[in-house]
């Protein structure tokens, strides 16, 4: 963070400062929520949450080197004390991007958004330095923690918006009022709770309201509910996708034969090539939507692609491409799933394992709300017109829609299986691999998936895995 005096921030999220002798003493270390994190110099943000207290660990993070603790209470160290945590964060997160002279780049979407988020900063960063928002941090506590982590160096700050409801972006956007803003698409993820496609896109499109006159918004021109979005702003507006009508775009797209996509990247200041090191054709839409931003910010088509060439995943459980010894592969990619990545999912295993067999261990897609029967039934459909070998549908009656999707597209049942939780998978799965097996591992955070990849994984390093 900027370093601010404890006096100052008081006076910033209007708190009261308690067991402070030297109300001058900078924090010039990171906002943290977690005790652990604590650093010399760094504010400890106390919640109160169902399970633990974080003002209980008040004279911990002390001792650790924080400068003081900004809870709701005295708690006999240095405290700023305040009415709500969560408001003072916002409070301060506000001031100090109003002191940056960082560029704002705020990004929201039903799908793709931590992705698109990891490609924008890794592009930028070759330009100037980059704060981003780690993982899927993208909610009303975690939007302003990233933001209190950039620093004076801080040339462009890249934020994940999260929204469940109308107004939640809104609310975001005025803690951090962006310069540019990217709306990626809008899709089924949170249906349930929005209660439609129309309420999804009412509620992202918040994001390009926010920005002001001078500032760009960045729009999905294939996306239908997104471009139209063009017509809620009154900043720039600059469209990415595979439209004709779009100003950044991709010819030529194709996968290679490991499954990662090649294209010829076309903006207005020219053209270059792209040849990804992530798995699936879905990627190319959110490097268009990188490229985009960059080109906005003055980067050139050249020096675009070469960033994207070389861009890595760097949150974990997305599509994470681990090569067994043994020569079976597994794509974890169970951090998160709905109907729109579950399909692109499918489709990069079906391009990864040509001529080899594949396996889709599949599970829960959450808030699907009405739709959640059908949406289910036709991911499993989808498996088996993609010719993956074996649909493993793990958990219980939305996995049973996924496999019964499967059965009543396929013939005799043989692609697919429906077992009860993810050690039950994990016991087939190591009974029926074989050497050059790919493997996809995906579902909702809620179903835990990940654990089925990483004893899959292990049991690779075991030598474990079936010689038949």
């Amino acid at each position: 963070m900027i370093a601010l005096s404890l006096a100052e921030i008081a006076e910033v999220v209007g708190g009261q400062t308690h067991d402070i002798p030297d109300p001058s003493v900078q924090v010039t270390g990171p906002v943290v929520r977690d005790s652990r994190e604590a650093v010399p110099g760094s504010l400890f943000a106390a919640f109160a949450g169902e399970r633990v207290d974080g003002h209980d660990y008040a004279a911990a993070v002390v001792e650790a080197g924080a400068a003081a603790v900004l809870g709701t209470k005295p708690v006999g160290v240095p405290a700023i004390v305040v009415d709500d945590v969560q408001s003072a964060l916002g409070a301060l997160a506000r001031h100090v991007v109003r002191r940056l002279g960082a560029t704002l780049v705020a990004l929201t979407g039903s799908a793709g958004k931590t992705s698109t988020k990891d490609l924008i900063a890794q592009v930028l960063q070759r330009k100037a330095p980059t704060v981003f928002t780690p993982g899927s941090l993208n909610n009303e506590i975690g939007l302003p923690l990233t933001a209190l982590s950039a620093t004076e160096e801080t040339r462009f700050l890249v934020l994940e918006m999260g929204a469940r409801g109308i107004g939640h972006i809104s609310y975001l956007a005025g803690l951090t009022p962006p310069k540019v803003g990217l709306v990626l698409n809008v899709g089924s993820a949170h249906i349930g709770e929005f209660g439609g496609r129309e309420q999804i896109a009412q509620a992202k499109g918040e994001l390009v309201e926010a920005l002001p006159e001078n500032g760009t918004a960045v729009l999905n021109a294939d996306d239908p509910y997104v471009r139209a979005m063009a017509a809620r702003t009154k900043a720039k507006v600059i469209f990415f996708g595979e439209s004709g009508e779009a100003d950044v775009r991709a010819e030529n797209v194709r996968l290679t034969d490991s499954g990662q996509p090649s294209f010829r990247l076309r903006t207005p200041s020219g053209a270059s090539d792209v040849t990804m090191r992530l798995y699936g054709e879905h990627h190319v839409s959110n490097a268009l939507a990188a490229a985009a931003v960059a080109h906005e910010l003055g980067m050139s088509a050249d020096e675009i692609a070469v960033a994207l060439s070389e861009a890595g995943s760097l949150s974990r459980w997305r599509m994470e491409v681990t090569e067994r010894p043994d020569g079976v592969t597994i794509v974890n990619d169970a951090y998160n799933a709905n109907p729109e990545s579950m399909r692109a999912a499918l489709r990069a295993l079906a391009a990864m394992g040509k001529g080899r067999r594949t396996w889709a261990v599949l599970g829960k897609m959450a808030e699907l709300g009405d739709e959640a029967l059908a949406e289910h039934d036709a991911v499993g459909r989808l498996a088996v017109r993609l010719n993956v070998s074996k649909l493993v549908a793990v958990g219980g009656r939305e996995a049973a829609w996924l496999q019964l999707g499967a059965y009543n597209e396929g013939s005799w049942g043989e692609e697919s299986v429906h077992v009860s939780d993810a050690q039950a998978a994990v016991d087939l799965l190591r009974s029926e691999l074989r050497p050059g097996d790919v493997v996809l591992v995906k579902a909702s955070r809620s179903v835990g998936l990940e654990s089925v990849a990483q004893a899959l994984v292990e049991s690779g390093a075991e030598g474990e895995v079936s010689a038949r």
